[in-house]
């Protein structure tokens, strides 16, 4: 099931990442095929600066890779939280059934410590080489799971299957690296598929 424009095969039935540099831990997702669209069910796990925490999420896909909702958990010394996300597909937010106006534009949903959700937008946005897009997220800290917007851009390389990718609010700017399902093979300095 992949939208007319992209090159990107179907997701596999799971995938999993190891984090790398900026903390240990591990990634695991599973897909399933949603109403014509896709759900992400998954769990982060990590130690970060001497802390432990768990990030659990069920993250609902349309069609285009738009991220419509998403049920997200996390457990750590500070205790349980949990938040229940939604958009309307086209940049309208509600987080806990309040509106999210800070959000608005955003059709993504990114979280800090999960490498699957840099997927989201290089499966909705078939760039040509060369081009550069915005692609501010609703983005998710961990273990807190505060939501804030993201600013950030990607760039399609003429390497096949590698963007640049820039988020000014944390001085990153690296190569993000995919396979043939558009799945992040590379995120140096934080994550590598396992």
């Amino acid at each position: 099931m992949t939208r007319p424009g992209t090159s990107f095969a179907p997701p596999p039935p799971t995938a999993a990442w190891q984090h790398v540099g900026a903390r240990t831990g591990f990634e695991v997702v599973y897909f399933e095929v949603l109403g014509g669209g896709y759900r992400a069910e998954g769990c982060t796990t990590a130690v970060e600066d001497g802390l432990t925490w768990i990030v659990g999420y069920r993250i609902d896909l349309d069609a285009g890779w738009a991220t419509r909702a998403a049920h997200l958990t996390s457990h750590s010394t500070a205790g349980r939280r949990e938040t229940r996300v939604e958009s309307d597909g086209a940049g309208r937010w509600h987080v806990d059934g309040e509106p999210a106006p800070v959000l608005d534009g955003c059709l993504d949903l990114d979280l800090e410590a999960s490498a699957l959700t840099n997927a989201f937008p290089v499966h909705r946005l078939p760039l040509p080489e060369g081009e550069l897009t915005q692609a501010p997220a609703a983005f998710v800290r961990a273990p807190g799971l505060q939501l804030e917007r993201l600013e950030q851009t990607y760039t399609r390389t003429p390497e096949p299957g590698t963007y640049a990718y820039t988020a000014p609010a944390f001085g990153t700017a690296c190569a993000l690296r995919y396979d043939l399902h558009g799945l992040v093979i590379d995120y140096p300095g934080l994550a590598r598929r396992a």
